[in-house]
């Protein structure tokens, strides 16, 4: 049973080492308890594709670091209806279906530019990112300050524990 993380990179503006964040994806997803077979994609892209998703999905003007795209739908029940069992006889057990958890979006020209207003490494900046972008994934928030203080929290958890420090 492992997380399945498909990662691609489809900007030219910065090197991106994709195995170095699917592996800080895959700890903390499974710091935050996610188990069994699930999917999840993390897709590096320029600033014009990620306007565009900007604008589409979150009515915003031009370009930002992450977006998240959970996957609420549950998978359909299998087994016998009307009681949702097992397998009826004759029939064979289908293997595990995935959970498909969704997808994280990430600029890197846009987070070069927060690295430099945040005084970090441009590194530190996608680690923040990755990070932040799993737990929009997992249902965490920042609307308010209170939930914002708690995501932070955990960001900084989490990075310490995945990756060299948190940034400050």
């Amino acid at each position: 049973m492992t997380i399945d993380i498909y990662a691609a990179d489809e900007q030219h503006d910065h090197d991106i080492d994709l195995e170095k964040w699917v592996a800080l994806t895959n700890a903390a997803l499974t710091d935050e308890g996610v188990r069994g077979l699930c999917e999840v994609s993390l897709i590096f892209l320029d600033e014009p594709a990620i306007t565009a998703l900007n604008h589409q999905f979150m009515g915003q003007v031009g370009p930002t670091d992450v977006l998240s795209f959970p996957i609420d739908n549950e998978p359909e029940p299998t087994g016998r209806v009307p009681d949702s069992g097992g397998s009826g006889p004759g029939e064979p057990a289908s293997p595990e279906i995935p959970q498909l958890i969704g997808d994280i979006v990430i600029c890197p020209s846009v987070a070069a530019r927060n690295a430099v207003e945040h005084e970090c490494a441009f590194d530190d900046e996608l680690a923040l990112l990755v990070v932040h972008g799993v737990l929009h994934l997992l249902g965490w928030d920042h609307a308010a300050d209170e939930e914002a203080e708690r995501m932070e929290a955990r960001e900084r958890v989490l990075l310490a524990r995945h990756y060299r420090a948190a940034p400050s």
